[in-house]
């Protein structure tokens, strides 16, 4: 740890000043201001005859960035979290001693506190004049070459600290999470919804057909599966007397990784009774004009290489439509179970034979017509065969009062009314047990779940939407993993090596 020269010589520099009596790790340094107030306080400095104002004194603190060191003084670029300042600095400002200590010990990925005036250099550039300088953290790895930067992606995710100090752009992308999240959060409480909190280790992984992480309970004695959806608890509280609540947490699932899949993830749920999936379709419509006004962003983004236009309200086609109008399916071939497996072979697409004709329908879906829904568009009238939690529609028995949101090609929300019959519950949960012997992602059984559906659930509609997906469309970014602080990672060999090495 810490071995190669260049930490071994930044270790020494840390040693003598230690000797000196400074400690490279002191503490009680408070933030006057930041970078950009005073970039913002001090502009009219320029417009003075003098360039420089002897009266203000202030106190900076801030990593250096860059560091030109002359004869008799530097310039340094300090960084804090809103921004880069320059300072100068002196023999006859700092003092003969001190000044040749700085020279010295002090580099580059250091934090300090610069103490001065500002003034105006002839170049026009406003600067701390500093007249003390002290050293608030040694570094002892050196930060990455200034031209390069850090390149290396896989480096960038496993030392998001590291991106986040040689990379400025990503700290913006993070408060802007931040902003969205706060955002949604405020859309909901505005519109009378209680935010809850529900388990993150369930009994049994319900909500959702995925395949769940499991830990156990030493103290019970009982295995745990951390939560794959919060829906089936959210909707035990509407039974329970609350009305229209929500939840923002992370899920887990223990799936494959890409670039819109990471296998902890964030998202909001929110069921409102009394309300129907046609209402939930406006209130997200709501929600995102809510969040382009507050955000200030135009509703026409840019998304990789597409122009998205956000204007509501949102497009809306019917599942089976969508495969034939644009997908290009046949209609006769949608309807036909043995149809729709010749087409699918033909194209070279592994199916599973055995599946009813509504998850053969998701097969074309999924295959033909999802990643051609650039604008935001609500996908309706589901097949009920892949909607367990749905409710069926009275007209039709095999269509889900469902649907979900498409943006850029990827679903962003999935939302439909919810099943409240516990009997047709409790046959659909019997169904998806029975298929876990060919499908370890089909849904378990939960009967105090169908048991709390039999003391009676109002009519209810309840949503999901992604958190990181919907991040991702609004900061322009195309992988998971920019809009996760810490996303997963393969472990690195040599770690694996240690592991196999000490077991």
């Amino acid at each position: 740890m810490f071995d190669n020269q260049y930490e071994q010589l930044r270790i020494q520099k840390a040693e003598e000043l230690k000797k000196a009596g400074i400690n490279p790790y002191g503490t009680g340094y408070k933030k006057e201001i930041t970078n950009s107030e005073f970039l913002e306080k001090f502009a009219y400095v320029k417009d003075l005859e003098e360039k420089k104002d002897y009266s203000k004194k202030v106190t900076l603190t801030g990593r250096i960035k860059f560091l030109r060191l002359m004869g008799k003084a530097a310039f340094a670029k300090i960084e804090d979290d809103t921004g880069i300042v320059q300072i100068y600095f002196s023999k006859d400002s700092l003092g003969e001693d001190w000044f040749k200590k700085v020279k010295k010990l002090i580099e580059v990925g250091d934090i300090i506190a610069a103490t001065g005036y500002p003034f105006v250099t002839k170049t026009g550039e406003l600067t701390l004049h500093t007249e003390k300088l002290e050293l608030v953290t040694k570094a002892i790895v050196p930060l990455p070459e200034k031209y390069h930067g850090l390149q290396d992606i896989e480096l960038r995710y496993r030392q998001r600290y590291l991106d986040m100090i040689m990379n400025p752009d990503v700290r913006k992308v993070f408060k802007m999470r931040s902003k969205i999240v706060s955002l949604i959060r405020e859309f909901f409480e505005k519109k009378g919804f209680l935010e809850v909190e529900t388990p993150m280790m369930h009994p049994i992984p319900g909500g959702a057909n995925a395949r769940p992480f499991v830990t156990h309970h030493n103290a019970l004695g009982i295995d745990r599966y951390l939560r794959i959806a919060p829906e089936l608890y959210l909707k035990r509280l509407v039974v329970g007397g609350f009305e229209a609540v929500f939840e923002i947490n992370r899920n887990f699932r223990n799936e494959g990784m890409d670039h819109t899949h990471n296998p902890e993830f964030t998202m909001i749920e929110f069921y409102w009774a009394y309300h129907t999936y046609e209402d939930l379709m406006k209130l997200t419509e709501e929600l995102f004009d809510y969040l382009f006004e507050k955000l200030g962003l135009p509703k026409i983004l840019p998304y990789d290489e597409y122009e998205i236009d956000f204007h509501t309200p949102f497009k809306r086609v019917k599942y089976k439509d969508a495969i034939v109008e644009i997908g290009g399916i046949d209609p006769e071939i949608v309807e036909n179970r043995e149809k729709i497996i010749d087409f699918l072979k033909e194209k070279e697409i592994e199916v599973d034979e055995n599946l009813g004709l509504g998850a053969l329908q998701a097969e074309l879906f999924d295959n033909f017509v999802e990643e051609k829904l650039i604008n935001p568009t609500f996908v309706t009238h589901f097949p009920i065969e892949i909607s367990p939690l749905a409710r069926r529609s009275d007209e039709d028995p095999n269509i889900a009062e469902r649907f979900e949101l498409f943006i850029a090609g990827k679903e962003i929300a999935n939302g439909f009314n919810e099943l409240n019959d516990p009997l047709d519950q409790y046959e659909r949960f019997k169904e998806q047990a029975a298929a876990k012997d060919t499908d370890d992602e089909a849904m378990h059984m939960d009967e105090d779940y169908v048991k709390a559906l039999g003391y009676g659930m109002p009519p209810t509609a309840g949503e999901g939407i992604g958190i990181d997906r919907l991040v991702m469309l609004l900061t322009n970014q195309h992988s998971i993993r920019d809009v996760i602080l810490f996303p997963a990672m393969k472990p690195l060999r040599h770690e694996e090596k240690e592991k196999k090495d000490e077991e």
